[in-house]
């Protein structure tokens, strides 16, 4: 065989290669092809777990992240603590290398011994029962490969366990073992299990103590100290006769730790609710570019504000509390705050009790967006021969061009003065469906469905109620997208990694601030000062009753039989989404309009903000120009009227008329009747060119 594998991978038989005959010659093809294919594969799998033993040398510590105001704030992983080897008491050590390895420091990954004796074992009982892996198979094991009980798995184990054993020294990897073991309960590494069991570091821990957490290693369910302390216990023994027989201890010393009962501390659990969904997203973010590496000593920098996190589980929980439904399953609430100039998240609430259900519903609940999706209908408009005072009419005959059955119907409580006709600034204030949806259709759908993907709403239906918040979107794209209204038309990326520095301080990934032009700058601001109607005068006045202040502006958002509300809202130095709703869509309850159930929650955050994001007025950009208008007609003011400066861009139609509901002086009366006749004149004249 090894003359016909010659024969065929010789230089000039390669060269004059023929089609094979016979099945000699496509066997030894065959053959060959296998072995290049394995040898190939074989390769490229030490490699590969060479590479990752060799990260192992960087040993112990954490990744860190920081909040934005560069001070620590929680782990990569908050199950385990490493520490130095010699951080962690010499019983403890002793322990665990006499009941799971005791052959540790003479083998070189693999103990032939205790192979052996598993092999026997496992034949008779005619399974993989027994497992006779060193501590360095159990490290492989723990840092590389599943528990399925497999040959294939046992033989992938003990190659790496060599590859570890030619890495690293026998003192690295028992303390890479005692950092990454798992003991029960969730808990992680024989530090993390001493803090929770004694309250105390494990370099301090007693002969029995000791003993005590290296016996869980055989059965970490099973002998869970907290329900099972007597099968811990009895397991303790075991380990103190084993250090005996190995000479770690002595005899007296053995029987004086079997007098001992360790006095262990009631359970708590290992992970922090606190900010929980927000260390969730950014542990996935880290992830997410370097996979389920653990570096020590690296640094992970949030544009999260810890305080500001806090504020925002405080404003959800006192929200969802507020309106009561005692339902099982709970009502859920989400919040997502996002710093406008730059993108970086600095709160994120995904749920009313991270200890019932860790799921994120700021980054993963797909729901309708209601009236919350409004303005960029409004945007769209502006952006095409729009102004905010343009009057929409005959709203009592908006139906589908398709489905004349269908009519938009209001769900706020507010009524329009005229049902039938209205202004996009008072439509907008209102939220009133019968102008977003005939808006839409005058302008098209598609310009709309342009604006909102250029936004970040993507697929998007589209259909009559598109208008109306059809669609499905998530509270961070949702609120992401409202940046572009403070940011002058451009919207800006959510962003929570803002740096990660290795061990050396050495940046290896810094995402930079993503910004694209969504509308210009000029029907930004037009749809801003509308938006900031809403909460003025408009569907958000509450916010206003329950102490917001200064200059900010939002949109509520119900959907049918209110199954969601919303409220996304913004000032110059954050923007702010709130949704609430269950996670199987039904009724929130009577009466939950947005304006009562999320508008809550974002003004009691807004106010607990204040302080740490001072607002200031939003800056007029040159591309518009200001007129005064009057503020209920929005037309051109008389004396009396009540006045406001609308915002026109260039080419906007502005108002010529004078305002016709307030009285105004005898001479204002006099310009205005005339106007009417003439225009009245002009309309007629136009009529009989027309015939």
């Amino acid at each position: 065989m090894v003359e016909v594998l010659r024969r065929y991978l010789s230089f000039d038989r390669l060269r004059s290669f023929r089609r094979p005959t016979g099945w000699f010659g496509w066997t030894a093809l065959l053959l060959v092809v296998l072995l290049a294919g394995g040898i190939t594969v074989g390769v490229w799998w030490v490699a590969r777990y060479s590479l990752a033993v060799n990260r192992l040398s960087r040993g112990v510590g954490d990744t860190i992240f920081y909040g934005a105001d560069s001070k620590p704030w929680f782990r990569l992983d908050e199950q385990r603590r490493d520490v130095p080897l010699n951080q962690i008491a010499a019983d403890l050590q002793h322990a665990v290398v006499a009941v799971e390895d005791r052959r540790f420091y003479a083998h070189a990954g693999i103990d032939p011994v205790g192979l052996a004796r598993a092999v026997v074992r496992d034949v008779r009982s005619r399974s993989l029962a027994e497992g006779g892996s060193t501590l360095t198979q159990q490290l492989a094991r723990t840092l590389f490969l599943s528990n399925v009980p497999t040959f294939a798995r046992k033989a992938k184990e003990a190659l790496i366990a060599v590859l570890i054993e030619v890495r690293l020294s026998k003192e690295a990897i028992l303390e890479l073992y005692l950092n990454r073991v798992y003991l029960s309960a969730g808990v992680y590494g024989v530090e993390t299990m001493s803090q929770h069991l004694y309250r105390k570091s494990s370099r301090n821990l007693t002969l029995s103590e000791a003993a005590f957490i290296a016996g869980l290693l055989r059965a970490p369910s099973a002998l869970s100290p907290w329900t099972n302390y007597d099968g811990a216990l009895a397991r303790s023994h075991v380990v103190l006769s084993l250090m005996r027989e190995q000479k770690f201890i002595t005899a007296g010393e053995e029987a004086a730790a079997r007098l001992e009962r360790p006095r262990i501390q009631p359970y708590r659990s290992p992970v922090d609710p606190r900010a929980g969904w927000a260390k969730d997203y950014l542990r996935q973010q880290f992830r997410n570019e370097f996979g389920g590496d653990h570096p020590p000593d690296w640094q992970v920098h949030t544009g999260f504000i810890p305080e500001l996190q806090e504020a925002a589980e405080r404003a959800v929980a006192a929200g969802v509390r507020r309106i009561d439904t005692r339902d099982d399953p709970p009502l859920e609430a989400a919040l997502v705050a996002l710093d406008p100039a730059t993108g970086n998240i600095l709160a994120m609430v995904g749920g009313s009790n991270y200890r019932t259900s860790t799921f994120n519903r700021a980054t993963r609940a797909r729901r309708q967006a209601g009236s919350a999706f409004k303005p960029f209908v409004y945007a769209a408009a502006l952006s095409n021969g729009f102004t905010p005072v343009t009057v929409l009419s005959n709203l009592d005959h908006v139906t589908a061009p398709r489905d004349p059955e269908w009519r938009p119907t209001n769900v706020t409580d507010r009524e329009s003065p005229d049902p039938t006709r209205v202004s996009l600034r008072a439509a907008l204030a209102e939220s009133n469906n019968a102008a977003a949806a005939q808006l839409q259709q005058q302008i098209g759908s598609g310009k709309v469905l342009r604006v909102a993907s250029d936004a970040g709403l993507k697929d998007l239906p589209d259909v009559p109620s598109l208008a109306l918040g059809a669609g499905l979107v998530t509270p961070v794209a949702l609120t992401a997208a409202y940046t572009m209204f403070p940011g002058g038309g451009e919207v800006v990326g959510p962003r929570g990694i803002i740096d990660v520095l290795d061990a050396n301080g050495t940046s290896v990934f810094a995402p930079p601030v993503e910004r694209r032009r969504v509308v210009s700058e000029a029907v930004a601001f037009q749809t801003l000062s509308m938006l900031r109607d809403v909460i003025d005068k408009g569907t958000a006045t509450g916010a206003r009753a329950a102490g917001v202040a200064g200059a900010v502006g939002g949109k509520t958002g119900t959907t049918d039989d209110y199954h969601d509300a919303w409220f996304v809202g913004f000032s110059s130095s954050v923007v702010v989404g709130v949704w609430v709703g269950f996670d199987q869509p039904k009724p929130i309850g009577a009466n939950a309009y947005a304006a009562r159930v999320a508008l809550p929650i974002w003004a009691d955050f807004m106010k607990r903000a204040a302080a740490m994001l001072p607002a200031r007025e939003f800056p007029v950009p040159s591309t518009v120009e200001g007129e005064p208008l009057c503020s209920v007609s929005h037309l051109r003011p008389v004396d009396g009227c009540p006045v406001y400066t609308e915002y026109f861009k260039e080419g906007d139609n502005r108002p010529s008329e004078l305002c016709t509901l307030h009285r105004g002086s005898l001479k204002q009366a006099v310009v205005r009747t005339a106007d009417r006749l003439f225009r009245g004149l002009g309309r007629a004249v136009a009529g009989l060119f027309r015939r």
